[in-house]
Formats: structure tokens, sequence, C-alpha cells
């Protein structure tokens, strides 16, 4: 299998933060930026988390996996605000998710962006949008906002794609547009829905790289990717999702036959444990 390198940190990028290996240090200084406690959510009569238990430490690539309908996506959306629990609590930085919003601490980019493909808007238009939150109400960017947008489009190798517009862009390039723009916006936690999902193997390894990259400098990334294969290369841990958390450790300890098979209704996907050298 191929793998993609981890970059070690910029020194310059990192100071003041603790190191994404150091994971005790990085709880007890900072303590969780993520932290679920019995969540559960029902749409109508259906529950679609049942009791989630999730801790996500700083400066990790943290791993969500499961199957169609696990509930992925809807706790992505609890972590943002947007759907209302039955029960349990969500914290983000120790505060309600909306503070965490209204601060700009954290950017999400839902699996399926609803992009017309004629609608005249440019990438950097799309990177921009992630100042917003910053700007008076006449939306006018300032010199900072400018140079935030530019130094995104570049961290994300498309700054030659700025004036393209994003719907005339490859899904992989797509995906690198969304992520500039919680780049854009400096958010210290990125939720990223499949990001792999529709792009081909060079963007995977550009996305993982890139993604490498910011928990390297002390951002928090929580992606879910139906890929179990990249999981290794990309994750630092892994939480397994079947309605609630059956998981959660290294993609060594989680991508196992039991974890698996309790992750996916009894079927052990054999590439993953292919991933991590552990016989089918």
């Amino acid at each position: 299998m191929s793998t993609t390198s981890r970059p070690t940190p910029d020194p310059a990028a990192t100071a003041g933060r603790p190191s994404p290996g150091d994971r005790t240090g990085a709880a007890a200084a900072t303590g969780d930026v993520v932290a679920v406690s019995g969540l559960a959510v029902r749409y109508g009569s259906t529950l679609a988390l049942d009791g989630v238990d999730l801790r996500v430490r700083s400066g990790l690539v943290q791993g969500l996996i499961g199957m169609n309908g696990s509930g992925k996506s809807t706790l992505f959306k609890a972590l943002m605000g947007l759907v209302r629990p039955d029960r349990g609590t969500v914290l983000l930085f120790g505060a309600d998710p909306h503070d965490a919003r209204r601060a700009g601490r954290v950017a999400y980019a839902p699996q399926d962006e609803d992009v017309d493909p004629q609608f005249p808007v440019s990438v950097r238009d799309v990177v921009a949008m992630g100042r917003y939150g910053r700007l008076g109400p006449r939306r006018r960017l300032r010199p900072e906002d400018h140079e935030a947008v530019d130094a995104a489009l570049e961290r994300t190798e498309l700054t030659d794609l700025a004036g393209r517009q994003i719907g005339a862009l490859s899904g992989g390039q797509r995906k690198r547009a969304f992520v500039a723009r919680g780049l854009a916006q400096g958010a210290d936690l990125l939720l990223l829905d499949e990001p792999f999902a529709g792009v081909d193997k060079r963007s995977e390894a550009t996305i993982t790289e890139l993604l490498r990259g910011l928990a390297a400098e002390g951002r928090t990334i929580l992606v879910s990717t139906h890929d179990l294969v990249a999981v290794p290369a990309l994750c630092d841990e892994v939480a397994l999702i079947n309605r609630r958390i059956v998981a959660q450790g290294t993609p060594e300890e989680t991508l196992r036959p039991g974890p698996l098979g309790e992750a996916f209704g009894g079927f052990v996907p054999v590439e993953a444990l292919r991933a991590t050298g552990v016989a089918a």
C-alpha cells in the first residue's frame, strides 16, 4: 500500500501549541476541542444518534467511520448546532457550538455542497466567504481579508484557479476550495464530511497531505470517510459509529474485525484490515 508521509511541524507555526504527537499533553494543556456526551438525535420516529460519546483532542486528524445511515452527517450537524439534540450535550472548545460558530472557530464542509455550475461565482469568491463573519454589513473586504484569502488559496494550491468558476472545478479541486474557505475563516476546527467522495487518487493524496499539515500546525480535523484504505495515512485516531461510538482509538486499534463488525452490522470490510496489516 502507498502511504502519505506526515510533514514535520514548522516550529514557528506551532509555537505555543501542543505537539500532535503528545496527545496526553495536548489534552492536559487545552482540554478537548470536541466533547460529546450521551447525545441522542431523532428525525421524527427515527433515532439517528443514540447515546454518542466522543472526545477529540487538539491538533489531531480524527476519523469518523461508519456505514450509510450510521449517523455521521447527523453528528456533524449536531456539532454545528444545526440539529436539536433530544438529550445529551455537545461542547466545542468547552462552550456551546453556536458560540464557536459566532467566533469563527469552526468550519464545516458538508458532503454535497449546493453549487450551481452555471452560477457566476469564482473560486476566490467562495474562499472569501470565509471572511464574511468578520466583516461589517457592507461585506467589503479589507487588506487583511484579501491577505487571508490569498494565503488560503496558496495553501490549498488553488492560486492559479482563483478566477475560475467554482462549478468548473474537478471534484478534488472543489473539495480543496471549501477547505480553503475554512482556512480563510481562521477556523481552529474543520469538520469535513466525505472529502474524498468523487475525487481521484491524486487529489486524495493532495487533500491528505494538506490535512496532515494543518494538524501539524495545531488545527483539529474531524473527517468522515468511506475510503478505509486511506485512513491509516490520514488519521491519528478513528471513531467507529453505528448510531453510537462503538470504538475509538488509533487506526491499528479500531480497524480490527471485532470493532468493524459492530460498526458495519456484522460485515467486516476486508480493505480496512489489509490497510493496517491485520489478516482478514
